[in-house]
């Protein structure tokens, strides 16, 4: 039993107030993986894939992953480049960010086929999100894509989050296009409905679940910021969920990826999508009321 994330994760500087800063560890897909880690019992192991250099920012930052329990033996290593960086700015709780990534290592974790065909074989669950695709150089993406569909046909179950960030992306028609490529090998969709009205038009959650359903995958369920969500199971007509109870955030970093991984836990552990988007709504509360992406491992934990 394998959870295995694969993507970029960035050297993080948060605030730390009165100008000053806090470095940490953190990316979409890692933080997702370090909230399964908090949230799956012992006997799965939660992974994670990457490329990371041989700087010391790399040596930590796999030591980081190593300590909270993250399984880091199927990294691999660049000579020459590094990580990226990202620091976020905040305006009443609501995150925006400044990236420096354009040679991060991580750019080129598709460059080997058959490294990453290794590292995705065998798992249980892989979960990658649409900022592991934009990050791909080169024809990395359509590597990307028959790896994971061989992973698939093998057993593996796949998750994507779309995580629409138009600014990694050439123009908006290639973004769209390897969303839904991506999605096409996807089991369980995890969309934002903001993010999908913007770029793909969709009028309400329930039309995001079911592009998303008629696209192939078996479940989705389509988070919308506080209000209604929706959920589709087995391509059938999706229902709306009634909205959660709110919170004031105090930085909404990682907000998504601790919902994803909440949620992907809950019903990796038997509860169905609608406890399971609860299980996931109520770790996200306390995720936002943290600076930065990842909250304290034990507090996670509940």
């Amino acid at each position: 039993m394998r959870f295995l994330a694969v993507g970029e994760c960035m050297v993080e500087m948060s605030h730390a107030g009165e100008g000053l800063w806090r470095q940490g560890f953190a990316g979409d897909t890692l933080n997702t993986a370090w909230y399964m880690r908090a949230g799956l019992p012992a006997d799965w192991a939660v992974e994670y894939f990457t490329v990371v250099g041989t700087d010391p920012l790399s040596e930590a930052m796999l030591g980081f992953m190593q300590g909270a329990g993250i399984g880091t033996g199927r990294i691999a290593r660049h000579p020459e480049r590094a990580p990226g960086l990202y620091m976020i700015s905040l305006e009443n709780g609501e995150r925006s960010f400044t990236y420096w990534r354009d040679n991060s290592a991580a750019r080129t974790l598709a460059a080997d086929p058959a490294r990453l065909g290794q590292a995705l074989a065998g798992a249980a669950m892989i979960y990658v999100s649409g900022i592991t695709m934009a990050v791909l150089e080169g024809e990395g993406r359509a590597v990307m894509l028959d790896q994971l569909g061989r992973a698939r046909a093998a057993g593996s179950r796949v998750v994507f989050d779309p995580n629409l960030r138009p600014r990694l992306w050439r123009d908006a028609a290639s973004m769209c296009a390897a969303i839904e490529a991506t999605a096409t090998l996807a089991d369980i969709v995890l969309p934002s409905h903001d993010d999908e009205a913007r770029h793909f038009g969709d009028a309400s959650p329930e039309a995001t679940a079911r592009r998303y359903a008629a696209l192939g995958a078996g479940e989705v369920l389509v988070k919308n910021g506080g209000g209604p969500m929706a959920l589709a199971l087995e391509r059938q007509a999706p229902e709306t969920l009634p909205p959660l109870p709110s919170v004031t955030p105090l930085d909404t970093t990682g907000a998504g990826d601790s919902f994803n991984a909440g949620y992907l836990a809950a019903r990796l552990a038997g509860l169905d999508p609608q406890a399971a988007a609860r299980r996931g709504h109520d770790l996200a509360s306390r995720v936002v009321q943290h600076y930065g992406a990842l909250m304290p491992m034990e507090k996670a934990r509940g």
